[in-house]
């Protein structure tokens, strides 16, 4: 089964955020971890974000641009990062992160926009 380009693409960053969330902030609910422990875990979360991220900008450059795959990415890691942050650090969305948020988005619109 051949994925479309857009799909693969979006679908792999998707997957490679997850995994670079976990790595970068998943850590934050163990505090008591040591450090070194907790930057080899990171470490090794990474590896699977690489591996996914490589490939879907690869993938998705020619149909997308750089900025444009960028973008995408920058998107889908904000999404990514305001449930992980609901849903593993019990942390709340507030009024100006749902604004924030929506001005990037606004920004990605600009981007992607055929001016």
């Amino acid at each position: 089964m051949h994925l479309p380009v857009p799909v693969a693409t979006i679908g792999l960053l998707v997957l490679s955020n997850v995994f670079m969330t976990f790595a970068w902030y998943g850590h934050l609910r163990y505090k008591g971890m040591a450090l070194p422990a907790v930057i080899l875990s990171s470490w090794g979360l990474a590896f699977f974000e690489y591996m996914l991220q490589v490939p879907a900008n690869r993938i998705g450059y020619g149909h997308f641009s750089a900025a444009e795959l960028k973008t995408i990415q920058e998107v889908i890691s904000l999404t990514v990062f305001m449930v992980f942050s609901v849903f593993w650090l019990h942390e709340s969305l507030r009024w100006n992160h749902i604004v924030g948020f929506a001005l990037i988005v606004a920004a990605a619109w600009i981007i992607f926009e055929k001016w």
